[in-house]
């Protein structure tokens, strides 16, 4: 946990850093405003963690479905203001956590609850077709298993540049779908290698419960989300021109950068006219 001790030990050139440097950089200055919306995201998906933890063990797709709407109506606003969070970091605003996270649950909650009740819809799915394969008795074969897969592997890749077009851009949802699709097709390598990534950060959590439930309030959500909205940020804003039209709505929202040299300057320069004052 030593990024919840800030030390920027990197020079500045008057730009943004740019690989590992940068990725360190942003988390380091936004860690704490990550564990808060961690936490605030569990509490989100806690209806929906209830009763799945129901209907498995009750064996009732009823009540798996009804888990889903419930829990997709707390869990989508929720895991909006998480991305919300990573994003913000992405753009070098300056970290604020309760007044960022109520401001974008004002912003986005709205638009969330359709994506997510049918991610949570899609989720439990998954969950309970996983059951059935625990309980048969006999193995289903590879070829389901594999389609299982891949039927998670896609809905990964959607809500992975789902999420982030409904926390950045009032649009309907069908045009969200949409720009995904096309997305999809023309960075279909990127888009499935962090979908790749996602999936077996979850299967390993899942395949240590209930050990790795003590890891959710420091890794949970908040480490996968922002590792894969990192490796998608470049491709995502050239394609949506995301900081540019940031830049023309929010002009005050826009980060000052100076090299080492200047920011020196400039303290000087202050410390002089300050002086200045005061003797006159």
């Amino acid at each position: 946990m030593a990024f919840l001790h800030h030390q920027n030990q990197h020079a500045s050139t008057g730009q943004r850093l740019t690989g590992f440097a940068r990725y360190t950089e942003v988390l380091e200055r936004n860690i704490r405003k990550y564990l808060f919306t961690n936490l605030m995201t569990i509490l989100g998906f806690l209806p929906f963690a209830i009763g799945s933890v129901y209907a498995i063990p009750s064996s009732s797709l009823l009540v798996m479905l009804f888990a889903g709407i419930i829990g997709g109506i707390f869990a989508g606003p929720a895991l909006s203001c998480m991305h919300d969070a990573v994003f913000r970091g992405f753009r070098d605003a300056k970290p604020r956590c309760f007044r960022d996270y109520t401001h974008a649950l004002r912003q986005n909650w709205r638009q969330s609850i359709l994506p997510g009740i049918l991610f949570c819809l899609l989720l439990g799915f998954d969950i309970f077709m996983a059951m059935l394969f625990w309980w048969s008795a006999s193995f289903p074969g590879w070829g389901t298993i594999a389609l299982y897969l891949v039927s998670i592997l896609i809905v990964t890749m959607c809500f992975s540049t789902i999420w982030p077009q409904i926390v950045l851009f009032e649009q309907p949802f069908l045009r969200s779908a949409g720009n995904c699709l096309l997305f999809m097709l023309r960075y279909f390598p990127r888009v499935l290698g962090i979908a790749l990534l996602q999936m077996l950060y979850w299967i390993v959590l899942a395949l240590f419960l209930p050990w790795s439930v003590v890891l959710l309030p420091l890794t949970g959500f908040w480490f996968i989300l922002y590792t894969a909205d990192f490796l998608l940020y470049d491709t995502l804003n050239n394609s949506f021109h995301i900081e540019e039209q940031i830049a023309r709505a929010y002009p005050e929202q826009v980060p000052f950068y100076e090299d080492d040299e200047a920011w020196i300057r400039r303290k000087q320069q202050a410390e002089n006219d300050d002086a200045g004052s005061t003797a006159r």
